[in-house]
């Protein structure tokens, strides 16, 4: 069972447009609500941190082209032990989990290749569909995804803005790593 005393929990995460830390804000919200303490990260200012001080770790990443960024792998890398030595959770941010069936660590694609080339495996896992924004991306961005949309039956209009996150499923993987038992 998890410990009932307020905990320090990390959330860091990468991202390209932003959805990733909107996640982590509101998986921040959820944390707090529970009583503990939350530190958010971007990773390119993980390097700074020392994980030991931290009673909970959560890393969340988004893919680009299929690929989470190098420097999220070389972060858990780098921190493996210290990762594998207290409660730790990963999740995922892509749109291709806007489809059910690719919706889940075992299920998507990017999610499972990533989680498979680590040593560390985090107690708990998670997907999240994210989030086009066609109008923010640059031209050869909006290009492609539009490509990858049209083969994949999505969203092509490049005016569109669509938001696939399930924010209750959010919430829920916050309470989750909450609940999380300690190790020994």
């Amino acid at each position: 069972m998890a410990s009932s005393q307020p905990q320090r929990v990390l959330l860091l995460y990468s991202t390209i447009n932003g959805h990733t830390l909107h996640i982590c804000e509101r998986l921040a919200q959820a944390i707090q609500g529970l009583g503990h303490e939350t530190t958010l990260k971007a990773m390119a200012q993980a390097q700074q941190l020392e994980v030991a001080q931290f009673d909970r770790v959560l890393i969340g990443a988004s893919i680009r082209y299929g690929h989470h960024r190098p420097n999220v792998k070389a972060f858990i890398d780098q921190h493996c032990s210290a990762l594998q030595s207290r409660p730790s959770a990963f999740f995922s941010v892509n749109v291709v989990a806007r489809k059910p069936h690719k919706a889940t660590p075992q299920s998507n694609p990017y999610a499972r290749k990533f989680l498979q080339s680590l040593a560390w495996q985090p107690d708990l896992a998670a997907v999240f569909a994210g989030k086009l924004d066609y109008p923010s991306y640059g031209f050869f961005d909006r290009q492609m995804i539009r490509l990858i949309m049209w083969v994949t039956h999505g969203p092509t209009d490049p005016s569109a803005v669509v938001e696939f996150t399930d924010w209750a499923q959010v919430e829920t993987f916050g309470r989750a790593v909450c609940a999380l038992p300690p190790k020994p």
